[in-house]
């Protein structure tokens, strides 16, 4: 392999791994917390992206006088605000009520709530389960280092995420709310006692990976440009192998799986696009069997 082929495709890798690793934080922080797969966080993604698709579409049949990068900002806030929403939402009327029920009824009520908002959607009939092409919030705009072609987008898509992981792990580290995640990752009964409002650290844990799931859904739009209803569930699933990846509960590790994953994917479908497909579920086997707890994971014991 040339050495501009390899650095091209390590470009390409991290602006696909960048996608992954906005929606393994989501996974991974919800499951830190309340020890829930949210196989539903996927879709938030696609919820964000039709939000900004309206948005965009509206702006733009009234003015085309606006400065592309300020209609962007507006997009990027839209999907913000879009999936936190309809994260909470899915969090108040579906997993609330079974907070303290048994594990594997969230588990199904998660895939349940997947195909609800992916269904719902495909029968709106403004939306539709038809492709629709995602307008140009930015134009793309490319050039060339050293031999290796790069264009706007591509920078955008990893520098955001780079810059939205870098906030998360200030507000985990740095913040009142930070610290409350910490407790009641560990022990919520504990947690109670110190006085933390447990349901209030969770409804946070839901709001920012929504808005995550959010971010990741106007990237994934700019850079594929094309959106349906059924967008989010194979970079859901993949997102979720970087998340195990860089061991589930973990937020470097969801970033650092989010990556390599990408990469990973890059290369492998340079080589045969089936197997760049297939290659996430053949590092989820590998993981699980050589390294159950990820890359950054540690290892936990029972008590019997």
């Amino acid at each position: 392999m040339e050495l501009t082929t390899f650095f091209q495709q390590l470009i390409n890798g991290l602006q696909l791994g960048a996608i992954y690793a906005l929606i393994a934080l989501g996974y991974t922080m919800v499951y830190g917390i309340i020890r829930l797969i949210n196989f539903a966080h996927a879709d938030f993604l696609m919820v964000g992206a039709f939000a900004v698709y309206f948005f965009a579409s509206f702006i733009l049949t009234l003015t085309n006088a606006i400065p592309p990068i300020i209609l962007f900002i507006l997009g990027l806030i839209v999907a913000l605000v879009a999936g936190a929403l309809i994260a909470e939402l899915s969090n108040r009327l579906a997993y609330k009520p079974l907070r303290y029920k048994p594990r594997l009824s969230a588990l199904i009520t998660a895939v349940g709530v997947s195909m609800f908002l992916e269904y719902f959607f495909a029968s709106l009939p403004f939306i539709g389960p038809s492709f629709r092409a995602f307008p140009d919030l930015l134009k793309p705009v490319s050039f060339v280092v050293g031999g290796v072609y790069l264009n706007n987008i591509q920078l955008l898509d990893i520098g955001l995420a780079i810059v939205l992981m870098i906030l998360l792990t200030f507000i985990v580290n740095r913040t009142m709310m930070g610290k409350a995640m910490r407790a009641v990752s560990q022990d919520k009964d504990a947690a109670k006692l110190m006085g933390i409002n447990v349901e209030r650290t969770i409804t946070f844990v839901f709001l920012i990976g929504g808005a995550l799931a959010g971010a990741a859904g106007i990237l994934m739009a700019m850079t594929y440009p094309r959106i349906y209803p059924n967008m989010g569930i194979l970079p859901g699933l993949k997102a979720f192998v970087a998340a195990v990846l860089g061991g589930i509960g973990n937020i470097p590790g969801a970033m650092l799986g989010g990556f390599l994953l990408g990469i990973a994917e890059i290369y492998a479908t340079s080589y045969n696009s089936l197997l760049g497909e297939g290659i996430a579920f053949a590092i989820l086997i590998i993981v699980l069997l050589v390294r159950p707890q990820g890359l950054l994971g540690e290892k936990q014991s029972e008590k019997v």
